[in-house]
């Protein structure tokens, strides 16, 4: 069993390079489990200096000077971050509180529709079951309505920590964009010379990531506009919100378009009930849907990270619980990253070879 261990320790760690990367893999882990609240907005920062790298590069492939390029792309992402602040979020805060005002009457149109079922399909279900069925979902309502509630009075340390990150963010964003060559080379003076291994796995994530997280925000943004058009148009109640859901669920594979189609669903249904407009916004949202699946992403994913489903809802599932929204954002390409690792992850040859088994 020793000899056995021993063989695996050597092939996988004998060369110093495999070392480096683990100590080095072991620290920035610790660094965000220990630290990363501390360290968020540097951490926001760098993801989002990341994304927009990409824009500098094609503005830089297209004869701009990178001061320029890197300049024009700043006051973009200002000029995004203001729509943001001063018109998508109140208007999501205003939809979520009317929301939660409608809610009671929501469920009181819903009972008298369920109350219907025991005398049409009296073999199926009863009154007492309906009634029961109504008591469980106003408890669900009012104990959601009080986290709202208790989470809006707690509201002033929110902001103040949002006043810290529109303060910091940005000007770090800045500076890692017009300093990055600088501040790249600050970092490598501390790795050693021979970093061959690390130099292959950045190259190879910064190809797949860099393509993955940036089509991914693309595709959030154009299906959340197209959802919303679409919504808005068919006078469907809370279109911002649904379409801002619907947009932040192509974030999750599989999981998410399965979890927002069901407030689309209700919502429509509460509006209309079974008429024609709730089909109509049911087939759209299905077509925005297959659309996105079969037209969208093989367009921005030109690269496409090559991983099989379990092990994309495995990493949702174990990233997402380690590091909550940004480990489920990040769950493929942590993913890839893994993948990666273990492919140019170096192995030694074994000299001495295990003795062939006896045969009886």
């Amino acid at each position: 069993m020793l000899r056995v261990v021993n063989q695996w320790f050597h092939r996988y760690f004998s060369d110093p390079q495999a070392v480096f990367l683990l100590v080095f893999l072991l620290a920035t882990v610790a660094i965000i489990m220990t630290m990363g609240r501390m360290l968020a907005p540097l951490l926001a920062s760098i993801i989002i200096a990341y994304l927009l790298e990409g824009v500098v590069k094609n503005l830089v492939h297209w004869h701009f000077p990178r001061r320029l390029a890197v300049l024009i792309v700043f006051m973009a992402f200002i000029a995004l971050l203001t729509f943001l602040l001063l018109f998508l979020l109140p208007l999501l805060s205003y939809q979520i509180s009317q929301f939660f005002q409608e809610l009671p009457n929501m469920i009181g149109g819903w009972q008298n529709k369920l109350m219907e079922l025991p005398d049409d399909y009296p073999n199926f279900i009863s009154g007492e079951q309906i009634q029961s069925l109504m008591n469980t979902i106003r408890s669900s309502a009012r104990t959601l309505g009080q986290l709202v509630l208790s989470y809006s009075l707690a509201s002033i340390p929110v902001i103040v920590t949002l006043i810290i990150y529109l303060i910091l963010v940005p000007l770090m964003v800045f500076f890692f964009l017009i300093d990055k060559e600088k501040i790249l080379d600050w970092l490598v003076g501390f790795l050693p010379k021979e970093r061959a291994v690390a130099q292959r796995v950045w190259e190879e994530m910064d190809l797949q990531i860099g393509n993955y997280v940036r089509g991914k925000f693309y595709e959030t943004f154009i299906v959340g506009i197209v959802t919303y058009i679409a919504f808005y148009w068919l006078n469907l109640n809370y279109a911002s919100l649904l379409a801002v859901l619907v947009g932040l669920s192509v974030i999750v594979p599989y999981v998410g378009a399965v979890a927002v189609t069901f407030p689309v669903i209700i919502v429509a249904f509460f509006q209309w009930g079974w008429g024609s407009e709730f089909f109509w916004i049911v087939s759209i949202y299905f077509i925005i849907q297959a659309l996105d699946g079969n037209i969208l992403v093989p367009l921005l994913f030109s690269e496409a990270i090559n991983l099989h489903p379990v092990a994309i809802i495995v990493a949702v599932l174990v990233f997402g619980g380690l590091w909550g929204f940004w480990g489920v954002f990040f769950a493929i390409p942590l993913a890839a990253l893994v993948k990666a690792l273990i492919n140019a992850w170096p192995r030694s040859e074994l000299h001495h070879q295990l003795p062939p088994p006896i045969i009886l």
